[in-house]
């Protein structure tokens, strides 16, 4: 009862990670729009259309070749185009078609904007099109750099003061910052505090994960700690109903926002988890919370911190000697990752997988409103699709092992790449489907690595293995932005790159040995040998722990491995 309650109570404000991350997607949108013009408007001309206003015109609008002819009142006849303005020189009858001579001219009176979907976005609030274009493309990229620097900074904040206290200080802080962005004044401004919503949004994200996995039992470890991207789906979800439901762009931000304000209000009741308070020596309230645990959950026996430190200390007299010994352990780094051919293979496929499942996830995401119908559902429905997907995760991992389901999703995502860019335009309904199974397929590899990467590596580096995964895993959560932008080169570009990518990352999985069933290696040469023989480790079990200890060692050795998250 009491691993639930703090449960779900933590992994409730993964919601709000998953609504900043993709609120750009309705928040930065450039509708249709030309120059501004320099006087008022009489009549206008699109094509074989006569409006009186330009609003009635948005409706005919298909490319950004167009161009408007406008008549103003005191008589001039002007061409209006997105990023230029003609003014023709001799005023005949107005006509679409027009050889004479024009004078040229600057945007100097501004934009107009197609308010027909949205009433205001970034874009249309700041001008940023045309030469200013590339300030709008930069909006997700820096966020998702925030993003990067965030988990490193707020995982090692984690580990000195207490996971507790930061997430009161992050989960606040989204809350704050969501807040504030609504009320930014210039362009600049909104980047630099979406980018500290960036960092606050990724450190509880970190730290989350850190939570529950320190709360949870073994056996639901897996399940638990894989549906915390669930619920980051479920923030997904919310940025589609909120933009379909919201128009304006900084009101919009405002209701996204108060997603976050519950968790903010009793997250002060959540407590610190044992295993740090162990860490940091603080016995005493260690004892506090265990007795809690034990209250909530009606266990008459409540166990002992001194009991379970006399077993840790036993178990570190007894093994703590060569690469387990604690002041070896440090002298670690990544050139550890690269120690020999098998090794270094390993990692480099490893880091490829953590990269290609970022780029994907993100570019399936990002790309979602642009697939053609209603823009809302389809990012509903890559949101959704996500939540099955996790489930169907962690069967195929106990089922069928980390490493045969890995690669059959990771070469499926590939193929439904190509059968996308086969597929005509016009099958609208075809190609959301696809896509959504591409997001299913890359969203498996996705959420498998995570463990699968703590399994390949030994005790002495699996630290710096996760954590330099994740690393990569941020890199391409930058890329993926720009990956999109590649439409404009050409519209499958961003598929071809992510399905080059999956199917190599396939293909490489291929060498990694299969780790299910298999005990945790503790040093590089067992590792090694996990590589080259895999009937030889089948079979192996620690000599050195068994039964209640070689459950406790595991629990406060997934705790290093989920910090680095």
């Amino acid at each position: 009862r009491f691993q639930a309650f703090v449960y779900f109570a933590s992994v409730f404000q993964a919601i709000s990670c998953g609504i900043h991350y993709l609120a750009s997607v309705f928040m930065a949108v450039t509708p249709n729009f030309v120059c501004g013009i320099p006087g008022n408007v009489s009549s206008v001309l699109f094509y074989n259309s006569s409006e009186s206003s330009l609003e009635d015109i948005w409706t005919l609008w298909t490319s950004t070749e167009n161009y408007i002819v406008v008549q103003l009142e005191n008589g001039e006849t002007w061409e209006l185009n997105q990023c230029s303005r003609s003014k023709r020189e001799v005023g005949l009858d107005l006509a679409y078609e027009y050889k004479g001579n024009k004078s040229v001219f600057s945007c100097s009176d501004g934009f107009l904007y197609d308010d027909t979907k949205w009433k205001s976005t970034v874009v249309t609030q700041w001008d940023l099109v045309c030469d200013r274009e590339w300030l709008a493309k930069l909006i997700q990229p820096t966020f998702m750099l925030g993003v990067l620097i965030g988990a490193v900074i707020f995982g090692d904040i984690a580990d000195r003061l207490g996971r507790q206290r930061v997430m009161w200080f992050t989960s606040a802080g989204q809350f704050v910052f969501g807040i504030a962005v609504a009320f930014t004044f210039d362009y600049y401004s909104f980047v630099i505090v979406r980018f500290l919503l960036a960092m606050v949004s990724s450190g509880y994200l970190v730290v989350a994960f850190v939570y529950v996995t320190e709360f949870v039992g073994i056996k639901a470890r897996t399940w638990a700690s894989m549906h915390v991207h669930a619920f980051f789906a479920v923030g997904i979800m919310v940025v589609a109903l909120v933009g379909f439901l919201v128009r304006t762009w900084w009101v919009y931000q405002i209701f996204l926002s108060i997603a976050t304000l519950p968790f903010v209000l009793c997250c002060w009741m959540l407590p610190e988890t044992p295993f740090w308070l162990l860490s940091e020596e603080r016995y005493e309230d260690a004892q506090k919370v265990i007795n809690i645990m034990a209250r909530w959950n009606k266990v008459s026996t409540p166990c002992k911190v001194s009991e379970l430190c006399s077993v840790q200390q036993d178990d570190l007299v007894g093994g703590g000697t060569g690469d387990n010994d604690p002041s070896s352990a440090k002298k670690h780094n990544i050139l550890d990752l690269f120690c020999n051919w098998h090794i270094a293979r390993r990692t480099i496929t490893v880091w490829l997988i953590w990269f290609t499942g970022s780029l994907g996830y993100y570019v399936f995401s990002l790309s979602s409103v642009n697939l053609g119908g209603s823009e809302y559902l389809n990012l509903f429905l890559i949101g959704a699709v996500e939540l099955p997907c996790y489930i169907i995760a962690c069967i195929g991992m106990d089922k069928l092992g980390r490493r045969n389901t890995l690669i059959p999703f990771l070469i499926l995502s590939a193929l439904i790449c190509v059968l996308i860019m086969f597929i005509p335009q016009d099958f609208n309904i075809l190609i959301i489907l696809a896509n959504m199974a591409g997001k299913f397929s890359i969203g498996v590899a996705f959420g498998l690595i995570y463990l699968y990467t703590a399994e390949l590596y030994p005790t002495i580096v699996r630290s710096l293995a996760v954590g330099s995964g994740s690393m990569m895993c941020r890199v391409g959560s930058v890329v993926a932005p720009f990956c999109v932008y590649l439409r404009s080169v050409w519209i499958f570009m961003p598929l071809l790159l992510v399905g080059i990518m999956a199917l190599l990352s396939g293909i490489l999985t291929i060498m990694l040995p299969e780790t299910l069933g298999k005990p945790l290696t503790n040093t590089l040469v067992e590792a090694t040998e996990m590589g080259r023989n895999k009937k030889s480790c089948s079979g192996k079990t620690p000599p050195a722990h068994s039964g209640a200890t070689l459950e406790k060692i595991e629990m406060f050795g997934q705790e290093t491995i989920s910090t680095e998250k």
